[in-house]
């Protein structure tokens, strides 16, 4: 298996970036969605980048983007994969990736037939996360799934060659439960949170936690 991917998102402000930065993860994410409660402004996470210079690689989370859309937010944000949360197509994901030339991952939701989409998007998708179906909401619910199924979509993922990322109701009190199942990567956004702002003290108990797992497998 490759090195573990940590995935920081949400982050809705400078200090929210500032702590993320100062962690070990491999990606940070920012939401590009409106009306949702993480959404972040494109020019200000620009400014915000310039300031902090993360060594980690961006990610951008959209809902079923116009190529305007993504164009707009690269013009500020150097983001490093594009991450696609609604219904999109393959036709979708290959105008993106032939527009832009930069990996996309895509959402699958945890349902009976979670492993079928995978298998529809092998060969387009640069990698999946694996995020809670929750009625009428499309990501960020903070609840989690049904972690045994974990190894069911990690495997699937690595006959593809890409990575797997399991989100949903992740934070440091549940976290050993979830790598018992080796999942190739984790993504939180509220389990690193206090008061709906990224905390410092739990973002490093998730990093202690996965490099202590990553040791303990070696």
């Amino acid at each position: 298996m490759r090195e573990p991917i940590v995935k920081l998102c949400g982050n809705r402000s400078l200090s929210d970036l500032a702590k993320t930065t100062s962690s070990d993860a491999s990606h940070l994410g920012f939401i590009f969605v409106g009306r949702t409660k993480r959404y972040v402004r494109p020019e200000h996470v620009g400014r915000w980048v310039k300031k902090v210079r993360p060594r980690q690689k961006l990610v951008g989370v959209f809902i079923e983007p116009t190529i305007e859309e993504l164009e707009e937010v690269l013009h500020f944000v150097p983001l490093d994969v594009i991450q696609l949360h609604g219904n999109e197509t393959v036709s979708q994901l290959l105008g993106i990736k032939e527009a832009f030339g930069l990996p996309v991952w895509k959402v699958i939701h945890h349902q009976t037939d979670g492993l079928q989409q995978m298998e529809i998007f092998s060969g387009v998708a640069d990698g999946y996360i694996v995020d809670s179906k929750v009625d009428g909401v499309s990501g960020g619910t903070g609840i989690s799934f049904d972690w045994e199924a974990v190894p069911l979509y990690r495997d699937k993922a690595y006959e593809q060659g890409v990575p797997c990322l399991i989100a949903g109701g992740i934070k440091p009190d549940n976290l050993e439960a979830l790598l018992a199942y080796q999942p190739e990567g984790i993504d939180l956004s509220s389990g690193i949170e206090v008061s709906e702002e990224k905390d410092i003290s739990k973002i490093q108990a998730i990093m202690k936690g996965v490099e202590r797992n990553v040791a303990s497998i070696s």
